[in-house]
């Protein structure tokens, strides 16, 4: 690879998140080139390759066709369904391809940790999307953090709203809807995890505690006229804020998701989705009629070695989708809201009637580049992960699968913990 020639990558799995981050080769085509694809749909894979003139013989059916030519690429971005990421990085590590990989790592502790055994053994980067690191938000906490802003850290809150069509949409109608496959600490909060891990660099968990659950999508809470699906004749559809017409129609929201049982109807019409919310598409199922179990609110308490505490909550349903995080030091305190773009400094005062000083910062300047994924964070991602494979200095938020370890150790254990009713201790 040479800094003065693209970067070549292959997408394995042609899904919202890969194709999402390989936009980043349309709108940069001088750092880096999409030359393969590894898909099994038809249509996907077909679609990847018009968007990035992709030759047919560089067109594969599967991952393990992709790495049986090894060097095809100088790395690979691997978007494949959490469950797959096991089996699929795998090969790739041992073909010696470099690999962005999608959070999660993979669904069980172990396969983790094979994976980190791999890449060690191999010598080959395998970096994780933890886009969160990389939004101007969580970048610019990081540095004040870094600079001793506030002093050393006493202890710390993070907080994940999600709201209703947010989490009905994954997680209660969609791939993430059930805890033995998906327990939603790792599949949703493995960032958040990952972002309290990174701002303790260095400092090792001792303990895990975890409670939470489901309470409001449960078939036992369905209001009296609620129907199987949506478009049933149900007597709450048209003033119901989870209605899939609503939702999916009116409002022309996770098109990516809904529309996937119908991907082959090249421009389907109102009437095609309508009727495919009426039949089979699971997210025309009525929310308290589904087969979920994922916990829709969750807090864990985290203890450091250095006695830091750590908490994170997740509240699922509500009207605002944002991330906050507050922080208190020895010598201030550090609070922000992602959403807003908000960080804010507050340090001690000893003038007479005031009690602290404020500064505030705002992020939004800081956004930069076409691809605002997550705040920015999926832009920033791809351009540190373009610069390490030619060779250069990764950022601050550089990620790579080791250091991605301790927050996947927190969200294993704090299912654990919310499940077994118990503290779990950390190897």
């Amino acid at each position: 690879m040479s800094q003065t020639s693209p970067v070549t990558v292959a997408i394995v799995g042609a899904g919202h998140r890969s194709v999402g981050y390989a936009q980043y080769a349309l709108s940069d085509p001088e750092r880096m080139r999409v030359i393969a694809v590894a898909e099994p749909d038809p249509i996907r894979r077909r679609r990847v390759a018009q968007m990035h003139q992709i030759p047919e013989d560089m067109r594969f059916e599967s991952y393990t066709d992709l790495a049986a030519r090894p060097g095809l690429a100088d790395a690979v971005i691997n978007g494949t369904m959490d469950r797959m990421h096991y089996a699929s990085t795998m090969p790739l590590i041992e073909a010696g391809y470099k690999v962005l990989l999608e959070k999660p790592i993979a669904p069980t502790q172990r396969d983790v940790r094979d994976l980190i055994e791999a890449a060690q053994r191999k010598n080959v980067i395998v970096m994780i999307c933890h886009v969160l690191r990389y939004t101007p938000f969580y970048r610019k906490i990081k540095q004040l953090l870094n600079d001793g802003a506030i002093g050393e850290i006493v202890a710390l809150t993070t907080t994940e709203n999600i709201n209703y069509h947010h989490t009905t949409t994954p997680f209660v109608r969609g791939r993430w809807r059930q805890r033995r496959e998906n327990p939603i600490m790792l599949a949703k909060c493995c960032h958040d995890l990952d972002i309290i891990a990174w701002l303790m660099t260095g400092v090792k968990v001792r303990s895990v505690a975890s409670f939470g659950g489901l309470k409001q999508f449960r078939p036992e809470n369905a209001p009296p006229g609620s129907t199987e699906r949506c478009l049933d004749g149900c007597e709450l559809e048209s003033t119901c804020i989870h209605s899939a017409r609503t939702n999916y129609i009116t409002q022309d929201l996770w098109d990516t998701y809904t529309w996937e049982s119908i991907e082959h109807i090249e421009n389907p019409t109102l009437e095609d989705k309508l009727e495919s919310l009426r039949t089979d598409n699971p997210f025309g199922r009525c929310v308290w009629h589904c087969d979920n179990d994922v916990a829709d609110h969750q807090s864990v308490l985290i203890e450091f070695e250095n006695g830091v505490t750590a908490t994170h909550n997740l509240f699922a349903g509500g009207a605002r989708i944002t991330r906050t995080c507050h922080i208190v030091g020895t010598h201030g305190e550090i609070e922000g809201d992602l959403e807003a773009d908000r960080v804010i400094l507050r340090k001690p005062n000893l003038e007479r009637g005031k009690d602290h000083t404020t500064e505030q910062f705002d992020m939004n300047a800081d956004r930069t580049g076409e691809m605002l994924g997550h705040g920015g964070g999926d832009a920033n991602l791809m351009a540190d992960f373009v610069n390490v494979l030619g060779g250069g200095e990764p950022s601050i938020s550089y990620t790579d699968i080791r250091d991605s370890l301790t927050g996947h150790l927190i969200a294993f254990a704090a299912d654990t913990a919310m499940m077994e009713r118990r503290v779990v201790e950390l190897p």
